[in-house]
């Protein structure tokens, strides 16, 4: 048995809090968050029609600005010099689903061996490679876990910083564009040939975005920043590729999620809401479940497009930001709702104070992660 101090510092090493201090996103037609934020508020979607993916036919893509390694830098850039920190005094979580898939894509198209492949820009651990050759982190972690994976890294961030393993953790969800996975989603018959509408019982389905979130999150706050209230996690064990009908495991993540925040209410959700039918179902079933008619709700994939592995990370910057500016983002028209009891917030921008405001984010296999941000007072 322990000695009693020894207990005591345990005690309050698993109890420090967890801050995002400092944000950055680079998305479709969005160079940055505020531009972003912007296209939001504005429904000034980044979905544009795009040739190359599909065979015989356009495919509507949320395509980045510039090229992708330029913005990831940039990105990283951005965060490091607002923290005024080391970043030898920083661990470097990543969270992609696609990695490097793209860089080969490329070069076998050219007609390039495999063996010219280099397996350090096709893995996972290809986004922690561009990087590492202009800055030096304290430790770096790759997670992939579908359309989860920046949400599983934020989730494992909060993890270290509350537990005091880790003061500083900068946490990058990321995803390129590749072939694979567009025409992956197109097999499976749930690509839009137009923008997508979340929620909406005529949507026609989703679309495949690419993008970059960056966030420090810090065990001390600073001006602006937002509190990292808690994570929850489910898995559904229900389907490869659907979500249980009823959303029992979004809805179990999104309890757990509360259960740790601690918190009387939620003001805001922003939901996963891809424009499936499978998945807007389930969402708004546990939503409903869970919250009934409150609180607002939207999705904001209409102006990005489903980034991915990145998606859990941009989302969860617009949720800190809703906050940080007492908005609830638009989540587009929607000309038919489907029937279930949730407040979709539609076409305009709402104006209240959230103080409570949650992140969803839900995978393939039925990996849940739910993400509960505050106010910091």
């Amino acid at each position: 048995m322990l000695p009693s101090h020894h207990c005591l510092i345990i005690s309050i090493r698993m109890h420090k809090q967890a801050f995002i201090t400092h944000m950055e996103v680079s998305a479709s037609g969005s160079n940055d968050l505020q531009s972003l934020w912007k296209n939001i508020l504005n429904q000034k979607s980044g979905i544009c029609l795009c040739e190359g993916f599909l065979p015989e036919r356009k495919a509507a893509i949320g395509k980045l600005n510039d090229p992708f390694e330029q913005l990831l830098l940039s990105c990283v850039k951005k965060i490091v010099d607002k923290s005024k920190k080391e970043p030898k005094e920083i661990a470097l979580f990543i969270g992609s689903s696609v990695g490097g898939m793209q860089n080969t894509e490329k070069k076998l198209k050219s007609g390039c061996s495999y063996n010219d492949i280099n397996p350090d820009f096709h893995t996972i651990g290809t986004i922690k490679n561009l990087i590492l050759p202009h800055y030096q982190f304290k430790k770096t972690y790759a997670f992939s876990t579908a359309c989860t994976s920046g949400a599983n890294a934020l989730g494992f961030a909060y993890e270290c910083i509350t537990k005091g393993i880790y003061s500083d953790i900068l946490v990058i969800g990321a995803d390129a564009i590749s072939l694979t996975t567009v025409n992956g989603f197109d097999a499976l018959g749930v690509l839009s040939a137009s923008t997508c509408k979340p929620f909406c019982a005529k949507s026609t389905g989703m679309n495949v975005g690419e993008g970059i979130g960056a966030l420090l999150i810090s065990n001390a706050k600073t001006q602006d920043c937002v509190e990292f209230l808690g994570v929850g996690y489910s898995s559904d064990a229900y389907h490869m590729t659907h979500p249980k009908p009823d959303g029992g495991g979004a809805k179990i993540a999104m309890q757990n999620a509360l259960n740790v925040a601690k918190v009387p209410q939620l003001d805001y959700i922003n939901a996963h809401g891809t424009g499936t039918k499978a998945n807007d179902n389930a969402e708004a079933a546990a939503v409903s479940s869970l919250f009934g008619s409150s609180p607002h709700m939207s999705s904001t994939k209409n102006i990005t497009g489903h980034t991915l592995g990145a998606a859990g990370a941009i989302e969860a910057a617009i949720a800190c930001k809703a906050i940080l500016e007492n908005t609830v983002p638009p989540n587009g028209i929607i000309e038919e709702p489907l029937e279930h009891n949730c407040k979709i917030a539609q076409s305009s921008p709402i104006k209240k104070e959230i103080k409570y405001a949650m992140s969803n984010s839900f995978a393939f296999g039925g990996n849940n992660v739910s993400l509960v941000f505050g106010k910091s007072v």
